[in-house]
């Protein structure tokens, strides 16, 4: 049984994504297994998504917090 989700990083669920997408493109998935890889797929881009935006707005704050020291350099 593979990993849930949350317990992935953004790679994992990139390079098991690929995994997927490479047998499908080879026909090598049973027709009885094509809803449980298409399930999981999008359980994977789920999460892959929610690491995006959780890292956009880290990176957002960073910047955030720069414009507030360089604010508060210039008032000195």
């Amino acid at each position: 049984m593979p990993p849930k989700p949350t317990e992935l990083t953004y790679r994992q669920a990139i390079e098991e994504l690929e995994t997927i997408l490479r047998a499908l493109e080879t026909d090598a998935v049973d027709v009885d297994d094509l809803t449980t890889r298409v399930q999981r797929s999008a359980e994977l881009i789920r999460l892959c998504k929610l690491k995006l935006r959780s890292a956009e707005q880290a990176i957002d704050q960073v910047f955030e917090n720069l414009e507030e020291e360089d604010e508060k350099f210039a008032e000195e």
